[in-house]
């Protein structure tokens, strides 16, 4: 039996870094939105009693250290169940190290098709228990819709749905650590004010405009990438009625009313970004696909 899940991506509508754990963890408050960019993960039984994973995409690792491994066994452990052995495989395409959760979408997935190849009817929030430990992001990403996440980024309160629009989502060709990220968080004197609620009340309104005008990132303000920038002006220079930065970066993403527009800035920004696709808002994360 095989289980294919399609596994979205996120972006952060609003991201705010309020504190450190004594652990080394940051507390965030966050607005997540899943969107219509996704990869697809598949699972089976492959009765070796091992665990095995395929990618198509260079530079992802295919061992223990991959999120979606480590979510198998995260699975078998909370389980008390037997590894039969199991496949994996992840074709790709949400790009890798964005700021989009292209890993803990992956890790989500795995979970939700172990869910469902191991008939252990396990619930969401079971899940997200096991993905707590794997990633920050599975959680949301096993959820999915308009979250507000709070603590580390697990405690998840739902929101109203967004708006119907268009994305514009725009990865430049440069790299950001997350960890020199949230450094560069901990040297600041204090933390700055907190931008999610904004963003929350704007979503709540339902009046798009609003939620372009309330799109905030703290490591955007931190990091200041000059691709980042430009992006951002350029979007907004061709219909975007806001432009962010999505997680650690570098993606950026910009939201439209008209689907022309978003299509034809796309085809500005092709020749300067590794990868640039036109999505939608989803209302849900991780599904099995019939």
């Amino acid at each position: 039996m095989k289980v294919t899940v399609l596994a979205p991506a996120k972006i952060n509508l609003s991201l705010d870094i309020l504190g450190k754990r004594p652990d080394g963890y940051h507390l965030v408050k966050m607005l997540m939105q899943s969107v219509d960019l996704c990869d697809i993960v598949s699972v089976w039984d492959t009765g070796d009693g091992k665990i095995s994973l395929s990618c198509n995409a260079d530079g992802v690792p295919c061992e223990k250290t991959n999120t979606a491994w480590r979510a198998a066994e995260a699975f078998f452990t909370f389980t008390k169940k037997r590894n039969p052995g199991i496949g994996i495989k992840i074709k790709k395409r949400i790009p890798v190290s964005a700021g989009l959760a292209g890993g803990s979408t992956d890790a989500a997935a795995v979970l939700v098709a172990l869910n469902e190849l191991m008939n252990t009817r396990l619930s969401k929030e079971e899940l997200c228990d096991i993905g707590e430990d794997v990633g920050a992001d599975v959680p949301f990403c096993i959820m999915g819709a308009t979250m507000v996440a709070t603590g580390i980024g697990t405690i998840l309160t739902p929101a109203p749905d967004m708006p119907e629009c268009s994305i514009l989502v725009a990865k430049p060709p440069v790299s950001v650590s997350t960890k020199e990220a949230y450094a560069l968080a901990d040297d600041r004197e204090s933390y700055w004010e907190p931008h999610t609620d904004d963003a929350v009340e704007a979503v709540c309104d339902g009046e798009l405009q609003k939620i372009a005008d309330s799109l905030y990132n703290d490591f955007e303000e931190l990091i200041h990438l000059k691709e980042v920038d430009n992006i951002k002006e350029l979007m907004l220079e061709n219909g975007a009625l806001g432009a962010c930065m999505s997680g650690s970066g570098p993606t950026v993403f910009g939201l439209f009313e008209d689907q022309g527009a978003a299509e034809d800035c796309a085809g500005l920004l092709e020749k300067d970004c590794e990868m640039v696709t036109v999505c939608r808002p989803l209302d849900h994360g991780c599904i099995i696909l019939d």
